[in-house]
């Protein structure tokens, strides 16, 4: 008797195309509940681009999981320094989770020069690096130069929290 569990096996890839359905359907929902005014826009609006993204996606997914059904397998990079034959390592994993939940949540009280330089701290002492001035420094300044180039350059507010009036 085939169970799911003998039919999934090594058939990994079907998670990523399930995944990608699911992203395509959710892309395609949002695009089409948008509130666009067609006359004033033209033909083309801000619903187009994700209508052809979520559209794409659902074709890829299609055809990817068609592909695993079939017996395909994507192959590893020779050059590719993964040992998928040791243990996923998820205290680094956990950490980088707990990070970016961080952000999201300090994003609002503390505003995006703050969260931003705990977010990108976070994640460097996460994935290993342990300079206890250097870090937080590069951290600090990438954190002000991505807000200034969002906010000041692109014109993409972003919240500025307690520093708003000094930055």
């Amino acid at each position: 008797m085939t169970t799911v569990k003998n039919v999934l096996r090594g058939r990994s890839e079907l998670g990523v195309g399930v995944i990608l359905f699911l992203l395509g359907v959710l892309v395609l929902t949002d695009a089409l509940t948008l509130d666009a005014d067609v006359v004033g826009r033209g033909p083309v609006g801000p619903a187009t681009v994700p209508l052809v993204v979520g559209c794409g996606l659902l074709v890829v997914a299609v055809l990817l999981t068609v592909d695993v059904l079939r017996g395909g397998r994507g192959e590893a990079e020779g050059g590719e320094d993964v040992d998928l034959s040791e243990p996923a390592d998820w205290r680094t994993v956990l950490l980088l989770t707990g990070v970016f939940l961080a952000f999201a949540v300090l994003i609002g009280p503390l505003g995006f020069p703050v969260a931003g330089a705990l977010l990108f701290w976070g994640a460097a002492h996460a994935l290993g690096s342990r300079h206890l001035t250097r870090d937080p420094l590069i951290a600090a300044a990438l954190s002000l130069l991505t807000y200034a180039v969002f906010d000041r350059l692109l014109g993409v507010p972003l919240p500025g929290g307690p520093l708003m009036g000094v930055i």
